[in-house]
């Protein structure tokens, strides 16, 4: 199989979705792998590490997507890349299509193979290509939160963890995922007094037993959240629903009960966001704003700050997966691996993830009548 590993051009978007490590082991295995000249720079991989490991590179984009069978990237397709879309094109990638109505419609009109790496799902429930970065964005977010609590950056002046006879901050996590758990961690870590909300009675149980007194819990409902939020320095949205717009938890009317200087960071934002005043996607460039007093830090891609751990992280959890697809080919890898399948998102010009379809009001077709 070809496989192209394209250039991210998303706004300080750092990682690549294959380290050399990643392209040796699919030249040996008899592959082409193509990457884009400069590609893996902002990650500290050079062209010639790539060019070792037996990678051809090249400097057109168009050109690299022309000549793939499968393209891995980290980020979906900005607008500028619609145009490298091609029917029969197998695209390996985060898409977050459910607040994405654009790239949706360009990976249908192009009848693209689209499986994003955040809905493959096991049979146990778990999502093993997007809990690497949901690691990373969930502890980045404790430090993101910290420093823009500093007063040059416009926050309270609060140091998280306090100091002996003054009281550390109050944190509060939307959700006790992935992402809620490992800013858990580093937030507890830091000493700051710690609560995480979700709605699920067996995970609760599960972060209780995992935290005990170190971290709070409480369960999910809209009583409970506008009573942690009122008292917290620093707020973190963590809800995630697979391939589905994130559900509005933290409304504009309980961050008005914020005090001034406080913050949220919004890890969720790429699905829409789960805090309704964190209705603005920023940059690492630009990114946080203030609205009612409160600093909102909403970036959509936290881990690529952080890109050289993120790229060794993204490329252990996805390079089994391509290894299969370029083994087998997208069909029968999917034939053969259920947790593949469901990461279908399009196919042939068919909407095929049920929550995507929901959110944008288009047809739905299930993978496992296309796929068979």
């Amino acid at each position: 199989m070809i496989i192209s590993i394209p250039k991210e051009i998303k706004p300080q978007e750092d990682r690549v979705s294959l380290t050399p490590a990643g392209a040796e082991a699919l030249t040996k295995l008899g592959h082409t792998v193509y990457v884009e000249k400069s590609a893996g720079i902002g990650s500290g991989f050079t062209d010639e590490e790539y060019a070792a490991a037996g990678a051809i590179l090249l400097d057109n984009p168009r050109e690299l997507y022309l000549r793939a069978d499968m393209v891995v990237k980290v980020k979906e397709p900005l607008p500028e890349e619609y145009g490298y879309l091609r029917p029969g094109m197998t695209l390996f990638t985060y898409l977050h299509l459910a607040p994405e109505p654009g790239l949706t419609k360009a990976l249908l009109d192009n009848k693209v193979t689209g499986i994003a790496y955040e809905t493959v799902q096991t049979d146990n429930r778990q999502l093993p290509l997007l809990q690497p970065m949901s690691e990373v964005a969930g502890r980045m977010s404790v430090q993101v939160g910290a420093h823009l609590l500093e007063r040059p950056c416009g926050g309270r002046g609060v140091l998280l963890g306090g100091v002996p006879g003054v009281e550390p901050a109050n944190v509060t996590i939307i959700g006790g995922g992935n992402v809620g758990a490992g800013a858990a961690r580093v937030a507890a870590g830091m000493g700051a007094r710690v609560t995480i909300v979700e709605v699920n009675p067996q995970r609760l149980c599960y972060l209780d037993e995992l935290f005990g007194n170190t971290v709070s819990t409480l369960m999910s409902n809209s009583y409970n959240i506008a009573k942690a939020v009122a008292k917290s320095d620093l707020v973190i949205g963590a809800v995630l629903l697979p391939g589905a717009k994130t559900p509005v938890l933290v409304t504009e009317d309980m961050v008005k009960t914020m005090a001034p200087g406080s913050v949220i960071v919004d890890v969720a934002i790429d699905q829409g966001g789960c805090i309704e005043t964190a209705d603005t996607v920023t940059t690492h460039e630009h990114p946080y704003y203030v609205r009612h007093g409160v600093l909102h830090y909403s970036v959509a891609n936290m881990p690529g700050a952080v890109a050289r751990t993120s790229t060794f992280a993204l490329t252990n959890a996805t390079l089994p997966y391509v290894i299969r697809l370029a083994e087998q080919g997208a069909e029968n890898a999917m034939k053969a691996d259920v947790a593949l399948l469901r990461g279908l998102n399009t196919y042939d010009g068919h909407l095929t993830y049920k929550a995507v379809a929901e959110a944008q009001g288009l047809e739905y077709t299930p993978a496992e009548e296309l796929i068979k």
